[in-house]
């Protein structure tokens, strides 16, 4: 990650008005989910959390796909592969897992930790955007940026993998070959996670090496 700093004009400054709304709009979504969520799991209990949210939820993750379209036609400078296989999992949770087996996010603890940390995180990450293309930092959401993700990134995948192994059984008996998949999912989970942890831990490392400069 590179703060802007460069002055920005016509087309460009289009593009940059239009992240900006997109990447406030995601945060205000997201910061919903994550209270939809709290509320539920508190006021009604885990066990209705599912209930109240999966539907919102779908249709929040389901348009991070946009993040793609970004990257493919250059609006932004992020890597395509890291942000395809975040969005693919998150899809495979959001429509493979909790859609195809509801029976299994009904009542976990699991899916409510799973949303609370997605949530979390992308508040912060599309805060942080909309703040980079502004050219405008604050220090708290710096530090929460590159720093947060390191509870909310395994607290998020420890999740989703538990909900991927706890719907093992069902697949097996209604989809065969989708049971087949999830355990090929699963062991690649871990050496994927390790590559989007480390990416983000090399991340925090520019920042702070450039904020150093910049103070210099």
């Amino acid at each position: 990650m590179t703060f802007r700093k460069e002055p920005i004009s016509g087309s460009k400054r289009l593009v940059s008005y239009y992240l900006v709304c997109y990447n406030l709009v995601s945060a205000t979504l997201w910061f919903c989910l994550l209270l939809r969520t709290l509320f539920a799991a508190y006021f009604t209990g885990v066990q209705h959390v599912f209930a109240d949210v999966s539907g919102y939820s779908k249709c929040v993750q389901t348009g991070a796909l946009l993040e793609v379209l970004h990257i493919i036609f250059g609006l932004v400078r992020s890597p395509l592969f890291t942000t395809v296989i975040q969005i693919s999992s998150r899809l495979l949770l959001v429509w493979g897992i909790s859609h195809t087996f509801p029976q299994i996010c009904e009542d976990s603890p699991a899916y409510t930790l799973m949303l609370a940390a997605w949530s979390i995180a992308e508040v912060i990450r599309y805060s942080f955007y909309a703040f980079n293309l502004r050219q405008n930092f604050p220090q708290f959401l710096i530090k929460l940026r590159y720093n947060a993700f390191y509870s909310l990134y395994p607290l998020g995948a420890g999740s989703e993998m538990w909900l991927i192994f706890k719907s093992l059984d069902a697949a097996d008996f209604s989809y065969p070959a989708f049971g087949y998949a999830l355990r090929a999912i699963l062991l690649i989970y871990v050496p994927g996670f390790h590559m989007m942890y480390t990416h983000m831990i090399s991340q925090r490392k520019k920042v702070y090496i450039s904020l150093g400069k910049r103070k210099a």
